[in-house]
């Protein structure tokens, strides 16, 4: 695990997750933790829920650029992309 992080309440980290030092060549995998997330946000979900984790795993193939992963989710499924 290199980190941990929480998301604000529009859902959105206020900063770049990891630094230019941080970046590095390769496999990463990206772990939110929805369940907590629709909780904070006071949304009454079945338990256990339907989703409660979402794993993403992704390449970093050039360090000096930028990675945007962004999460569009619902409590019933989700999409996820390289952003700009």
């Amino acid at each position: 695990m290199v980190k941990t992080v929480h998301t604000n309440k529009d859902g959105r980290l206020s900063s770049p997750l990891l630094t230019e030092n941080e970046m590095k060549k390769g496999e990463c995998e990206l772990l939110f933790y929805i369940d907590d997330y629709f909780r904070e946000t006071h949304l009454s979900l079945a338990q256990p829920p339907f989703l409660n984790k979402i794993p993403v795993r992704f390449n970093i193939n050039d360090s000096t650029q930028h990675y945007h992963v962004p999460l569009l989710l619902s409590p019933f499924g989700y999409q996820i992309y390289r952003g700009r």
